[in-house]
C-alpha cells in the first residue's frame, strides 16, 4: 500500500509526495503537530497538516532568513527570534561567535519538543549557552521591550491561527520599539504568486513601509512552498540592505553556507516585475 501527503495550495492546485511512515502526531493548545518520513524530502514537521520545515530543502528558507541581516550589519550582537519552533533560525546564528544573546519566544512548546526528538538537523544548537528559550505569545513579549535588540526575524507560519498576530500593525511597532538605532526587522513574508499569499504579503509590506524608513521585500527559491517562489521582508531603522551591504565583512566569518552567498544577497533583491509592480500597486 502507498501512502501519499498531499496539501492544497489553491482550490485548483495541490502537492503531493509519498511517505515512508508517519513518526508523530499530536495535538497542542495551539496547532495540531505532525512528522513524516518521506522518500524524497526526508524528515517533515507538518503544522495544521501544512509543510513548514523538510530536511532537503530547510538550508535554503534559514540562510536567507538569517545572513542578509548579518551580512548589512555584521556588528549584530542581540537577536530576537520570534516562532522557529525547529530551531533553523537558532542555529544559523549560533555560527556568529560575535553574536551575544539570543532570545527564542515560540508559543507552542510542543513544537520545540517534537523538533528536539525528530529534527536534530535544525534543533542542535538549542541548548547553546547563548540562547534562552521562551515558551509564550511572541506578541505580548515586545510589547515593554524597548531598544534592546539589534536584530528581529519573525520566523512564523502564514497568518491564520496562531501566527496571525505577527502580522499585525501595534507588533510591527512594538518590534521597532524594541530595536536598536541600526535595529533590523527579517519577516517571513510569503509569496507573491497565488493570490491568498500575495495579499498576506502586500499587506505586511504595507503595514511595515508606514512604521520603518526602510523596507524591502527579497525572494529565495522553496521547492516544498507554494509556487516555490517565496519572500522575507527587510525592514530597517538605518541600515539598507545594498546601500550599506558588506560583504567583505561578511566574508570574514568564514562561513560555509549552502544556499546564501553575497551574489545572491543583492540578486535576491531584484525582484520580478510582476512582483514589483504589485508592491508598487499594493502599498500606498
Amino acid at each position: 500500500m502507498e501512502l501519499w501527503f498531499t496539501e492544497e495550495h489553491t482550490d485548483y492546485a495541490k502537492f503531493s509526495f509519498k511517505v515512508k511512515k508517519h513518526l508523530y502526531s499530536e495535538k497542542s493548545p495551539f496547532q495540531q503537530v505532525d512528522f513524516i518520513d518521506t522518500y524524497e524530502f526526508g524528515k517533515v514537521l507538518l503544522l495544521d497538516g501544512l509543510v513548514m520545515v523538510t530536511e532537503k530543502d530547510e538550508f535554503i528558507y534559514h540562510d536567507m532568513i538569517t545572513h542578509v541581516a548579518m551580512a548589512t550589519n555584521p556588528e549584530i550582537k542581540r537577536v530576537l527570534v520570534i516562532g522557529g519552533g525547529d530551531g533553523g533560525t537558532v542555529r544559523e546564528l549560533t555560527r556568529y561567535n560575535t553574536i551575544e544573546k539570543i532570545d527564542m519566544v515560540e508559543i507552542d512548546e510542543l513544537v520545540v519538543k517534537a523538533s528536539r526528538e525528530f529534527l536534530p538537523l535544525t534543533s542542535s544548537k538549542l541548548d547553546d549557552e547563548r540562547v534562552t528559550l521562551y515558551f509564550e505569545d511572541g506578541i505580548k513579549f515586545v510589547e515593554d521591550k524597548e531598544n534592546e535588540y539589534d536584530l528581529i526575524i519573525v520566523d512564523s507560519t502564514d497568518p491564520i491561527g496562531p501566527g496571525e498576530g505577527l502580522f499585525t500593525t501595534e507588533f510591527y511597532k512594538n518590534c521597532y520599539k524594541a530595536l536598536s538605532d541600526k535595529g533590523i526587522l527579517v519577516n517571513q513574508n510569503e509569496s507573491p504568486y497565488y493570490e491568498r499569499d500575495a495579499k498576506a504579503m502586500l499587506r505586511a509590506t504595507g503595514k511595515l513601509k508606514k512604521i520603518f524608513p526602510i523596507v524591502e521585500v527579497y525572494q529565495f527559491h522553496m521547492p516544498t512552498y507554494p509556487s516555490g517562489h517565496w519572500l522575507f521582508g527587510f525592514a530597517s531603522k538605518s541600515l539598507h540592505p545594498i546601500k550599506d551591504f558588506k560583504p567583505e565583512e561578511w566574508k570574514k566569518f568564514n562561513l560555509k553556507t549552502k544556499y546564501y552567498n553575497t551574489e545572491i544577497h543583492v540578486g535576491a533583491f531584484a525582484l520580478p516585475t510582476y512582483v514589483k509592480e504589485m508592491i508598487e500597486a499594493g502599498v500606498k
